[in-house]
């Protein structure tokens, strides 16, 4: 009896894909090490084995590891040597990372020993170290640098930019080492001097009354969501703060179109069915079917309505401006045109004659009917919102520095 085993294409893809893949991650696994990129040999070499260590396919990461494990240390350790005997302080930080990234690498492996090498018959070899000193001596060594490079940077400041990146040392600082001296209080001290204060206020140079509402929402900042780290806002002036810039909103112009209306008037014809009628033959009588039955066809007529199109209409247009003062200097340092508006229409309709001939669209403005005019006031307000969008737009786009 002679048994064949047939395997499904599907499957024969699928083992014929899983193969493919391996051996394209291994050979790219084996260009990232003879090119010297031992970070990505490393990390594809750990995954592989971590999720299998006795795969007989998995052999051939064993030894990749063991090399670009070996060849990372000596040239990250070489590295160290040399930043150090450079002596340059700012060298610290890459001597830090470094020790930590030697130290992660080492840990990431050890949880896979031992690491068998079938056709030699040995365990890999891997030369730990224990960087703990290592790693202590040049977190202190960064945290003095950053300190004592910040402290100074403080004392010497000459602008807002250098209180800010005194401020991010000591950020960084407070981070990599909690508690260290007097960071805290330095962190405060270096962001209170790195904030630009700006007092806004708005000015209404137009011939209409701002409705009390739109004016609130317009210099309601935190609405906006605009303070960020090192500009706050105040349209509030506080009592004790030096104020660095004044943002003026002036509105120009406000102008508020007459109510009107506008009258059209539209004709339409359309022939329509109307019932049916007989067929007559040539003498005058009903025509009749095959089964004597009297023949009938639809009957069309010609309907007509006037129809007359209403367009109430208002329209408010806003111009205004924001201009930014520097008071150190009392100079205008920018301005910037605003223009907004707001158009309130509304379309309804009458007509006469027989609405069969109507469209669905001149059907539903005849449902309609006039509306109340919204006040100027209400106008303004609702322009206001475009305003809005604008100012916010401006003020978010411009740097003081």
């Amino acid at each position: 009896m002679n048994l064949s085993i047939k395997f499904p294409k599907v499957l024969i893809l699928i083992l014929a894909t899983a193969v493919v893949l391996s051996c394209s991650t291994s050979k790219r696994t084996q260009e990232a090490l003879n090119t010297g990129n031992y970070a990505s040999a490393i990390n594809t070499s750990i995954a592989k084995l971590s999720s299998n260590k006795t795969k007989k396919g998995n052999q051939k990461y064993i030894y990749m590891l063991e090399e670009a494990f070996s060849k990372n240390s000596a040239r990250e350790l070489k590295e160290i040597d040399f930043l150090l005997k450079e002596g340059n302080g700012a060298n610290y930080e890459r001597v830090y990372n470094t020790y930590l990234r030697l130290n992660t690498i080492q840990n990431r492996i050890k949880p896979l020993m031992p690491l068998h090498i079938i056709e030699e018959g040995r365990k890999a070899e891997f030369s730990f170290n224990d960087y703990t000193n290592d790693i202590l001596s040049s977190k202190e060594q960064l945290s003095s640098y950053l300190y004592t490079n910040a402290t100074n940077l403080v004392k010497t400041a000459s602008t807002k930019f250098d209180f800010r990146k005194a401020y991010n040392d000591f950020v960084y600082l407070d981070k990599l080492s909690p508690g260290y001296k007097d960071t805290k209080t330095q962190i405060e001290e270096a962001y209170e001097n790195g904030i630009d204060y700006v007092k806004v206020k708005s000015y209404n140079a137009s011939d209409k009354v701002i409705p009390k509402p739109l004016e609130d929402e317009l210099l309601n900042f935190n609405a906006y969501g605009l303070n960020d780290l090192w500009t706050k806002y105040h349209t509030n002036p506080q009592k004790g703060t030096s104020y660095n810039y004044e943002m003026i909103l002036e509105f120009v112009s406000i102008n508020i179109s007459p109510e009107s209306i506008s009258q059209k008037e539209i004709i339409k014809e359309k022939e329509i069915k109307d019932g049916q009628k007989y067929v007559l033959d040539s003498n005058g009588n009903v025509a009749k079917d095959s089964l004597g039955n009297d023949i009938k066809e639809d009957k069309f007529i010609k309907v007509r309505s006037v129809f007359n199109r209403l367009a109430q209409h208002k329209e408010a247009n806003i111009t205004a401006k924001v201009s930014y003062f520097d008071l150190q200097t009392n100079q205008l340092v920018n301005s910037y045109p605003i223009t907004s508006g707001f158009i309130f229409e509304h379309i309804y309709g009458t007509y006469t004659g027989d609405k069969r001939a109507l469209d669905q669209d001149l059907m539903a403005m005849s449902r309609r009917n006039a509306v109340p005019f919204p006040t100027s006031e209400q106008m303004i307000f609702d322009s206001g919102e475009d305003l809005k969008s604008k100012l916010k737009n401006i003020v978010i786009a411009y740097k003081f520095n």
